[in-house]
């Protein structure tokens, strides 16, 4: 009975328009009334899921992302980008996903992807010629290259929710070749969908115009290499990396690129403060909710009713990577890290999946139900920038779809695509 209000009391906040984190908290708190737990645990839990030096890294993280956002970073990644393979059939659209892969690899939000390359390259694409619909789909499906390719907050996330013995450094190796490949079958479908509607090419601007593209974009590409680097070569820690980063990001944007204004400045900032105070919330509030999911034993039967259906390994991933696809459809990303992972990942464990190959596949899922309706915030925030209705990109963003879904496959039963780089680390 105590799970069923949990869980009721949690949906009727959600359905009713409550912050998911507020509406995690409120669940939490009405279930330990009605236990009759002592209610100084559930604010213990609050307190205590926030109490975690590694998520010290996520403000920063945050901030340098708007920095970039705001500082002429993002320009200059298209740039170069449409430089080395604009001149292909349906060129813009690689480039998309080109500059998502560069410039998610320095952000680590999908949806700083979205708004900073989205309002540079959806009206260009529109402009040479390419649909509304193909502009969006594209630069919504490639954001998810924020959320794979390190640094990425959403990995420090999947740390914490693991309870431990989760290497930040390992987990950021994990990333890179699921969303390089990712990108790749991306880019592949951006490729064939062009070449289907006939779009054309640019004019490949020589060797020497590359060059200076590449020079221009170097000090802002060096952000990915100072944050992930330090952790990597264990000069700094995530946090030290983060604030290392930061402090290095706004430089570039008011020395090399004078791009910051004052008035960009408050804007970042105020992004950044919302923005953490958004997620922070949300991990304290997911602190007690996770604690009374284990106060069920709800890993426990989660285990039991996928191996009661199937004792094949095969069967009971493909089961969790359909529950996980169907939960981010309709649930916060964050959210749902903090909540699955406790249920999830000692089932995949059970069946033989590092936790490292489990922690890619859960953000590809969730990564995926961010473009997908009914609660797609990748998806929602590309048509408002491309001005193009929800409805109207859904009808075509399926080979997209396809595209991530082979990449999701791969990362699943070929356990070395997210392994063999945390293995060459002790």
């Amino acid at each position: 009975m105590g799970l069923l209000i949990l869980l009721a009391m949690f949906a009727f906040c959600v359905v009713i328009g409550m912050p998911v984190a507020f509406a995690l908290g409120v669940a939490a708190v009405t279930t330990f009334f009605f236990e009759g737990l002592p209610i100084m645990i559930a604010f213990q839990r609050i307190i205590s899921g926030i109490s975690i030096y590694a998520l010290m890294a996520i403000p920063f993280f945050i901030f340098a992302g708007e920095l970039m956002f705001h500082g002429g970073i993002a320009m200059r990644l298209v740039r170069f980008a449409s430089s080395a393979v604009g001149s292909i059939k349906g060129g813009l659209g690689i480039v998309n996903v080109f500059s998502s892969m560069l410039f998610g690899g320095i952000s680590g939000s999908a949806i700083a992807d979205i708004s900073a390359l989205g309002s540079i390259l959806i009206p260009v694409m529109k402009e040479k010629g390419y649909d509304d619909d193909y502009a969006v789909n594209v630069t919504v499906t490639s954001s998810l290259a924020g959320i794979i390719i390190p640094p990425s907050h959403n990995m420090i996330i999947y740390a914490v929710a693991a309870g431990g013995g989760i290497s930040i450094t390992k987990l950021f190796l994990a990333g890179f070749i699921p969303g390089v490949l990712m990108c790749i079958c991306l880019a592949a479908v951006a490729y064939l969908v062009a070449v289907k509607r006939g779009y054309s090419s640019e004019t490949f601007p020589g060797i020497i115009i590359l060059i200076q593209h590449f020079i221009f974009a170097l000090p802002g590409l060096l952000t990915a290499v100072i944050i992930v680097g330090g952790v990597l070569s264990g000069v700094f820690t995530v946090t030290e990396s983060g604030a290392f980063g930061t402090i290095y990001a706004f430089l570039v944007t008011i020395i090399v690129y004078r791009a910051l204004s004052w008035e960009k400045f408050k804007v970042a900032v105020v992004n950044s403060v919302r923005t953490t105070a958004m997620v922070m919330i949300l991990i304290a509030c997911a602190g007690a909710f996770a604690y009374l999911l284990t106060f069920y034993q709800v890993p426990i039967r989660m285990s039991e009713m996928l191996t009661g259906i199937s004792e094949n390994p095969i069967i009971i991933l493909l089961m969790i990577n359909l529950m996980l696809l169907l939960l981010g459809m309709i649930m916060d990303m964050a959210a749902l890290i903090l909540i699955c992972t406790p249920i999830f990942l000692p089932i995949a464990t059970t069946i033989g999946i590092d936790p490292y190959q489990f922690g890619m596949i859960l953000l590809m899922n969730l990564g995926l139900g961010l473009c997908t309706p009914p609660v797609g915030a990748c998806l929602f925030v590309g048509c408002a920038v491309g001005k193009v209705k929800i409805e109207e990109a859904v009808k075509t963003i399926w080979p997209f779809y396809i595209a991530i879904l082979i990449a999701l496959m791969l990362v699943s039963f070929v356990p070395a695509i997210s392994l063999t780089l945390p293995n060459l680390v002790n």
